[in-house]
């Protein structure tokens, strides 16, 4: 096999095979995957009916497209004390067994964290939001889909690990959004530094002209 068609064809397989695992083709939710998604929250408690139709809005408008869930926190620093731990635990040990969950939860769907990042004191910009000062952290966290997003917070197991999250924070707001411009989104970085990679070890083992004389 030619040695050229190699050199592009390796990195060119490994980022259709990435591609093909981080974008879900599967198009949007169908009308069955709601109906079954707003039974389960129909069967549980402490969600009012105006959460479930906001819920049942989000799912039926479905894009099948990736979306990004913009978190912004402010943690607890006396946080109660809950089930399985020391009463002097920290917000952060409550933050870190929730997420020892949703971490391959996350990953194994192709959702991840973009950024997480600290607050620097104030808040530069409020205007019709109370209390919406002291926020300490801001986190992003991207998803593969509505359908991923869905299968993790339907999961069994998140339920009991969802109060922890909560007891690690005085206060939070998530809100998921949809992207029009993203750059970087890893599909592009990948592509952009296998082909920089490829291309220039094509022009230095390749591309140099036989020496004159």
């Amino acid at each position: 096999m030619n040695k050229r068609l190699i050199l592009w064809g390796i990195p060119a397989a490994i980022w259709i095979l990435f591609t093909a695992w981080y974008t879900d083709f599967g198009g949007p939710l169908s009308d069955e995957e709601v109906k079954k998604a707003m039974a389960y929250f129909d069967a549980r408690d402490g969600l009012t009916l105006k959460r479930k139709q906001q819920l049942q809005a989000f799912f039926e408008n479905d894009s099948g497209r990736q979306f990004l869930m913009v978190n912004n926190i402010q943690m607890n620093p006396s946080p109660p004390t809950m089930p399985g731990f020391d009463a002097d635990a920290t917000a952060e040990d409550y933050s870190a067994h929730y997420m020892e969950h949703m971490y391959p939860e996350l990953f194994s769907r192709a959702c991840h964290p973009v950024f997480y990042a600290s607050g620097l004191g104030f808040a530069a910009d409020v205007s019709g939001i109370e209390n919406a000062e002291g926020w300490d952290t801001a986190a992003l966290f991207r998803y593969r889909s509505r359908r991923s997003f869905l299968e993790i917070i339907t999961n069994p197991e998140i339920g009991p690990r969802h109060d922890f999250k909560l007891a690690a924070m005085t206060k939070t707001i998530a809100y998921p959004v949809e992207t029009s411009l993203y750059l970087s989104d890893p599909r592009l970085l990948l592509f952009l530094a296998f082909g920089l990679v490829t291309a220039m070890i094509d022009i230095f083992v390749y591309g140099r002209g036989k020496p004159n004389g």
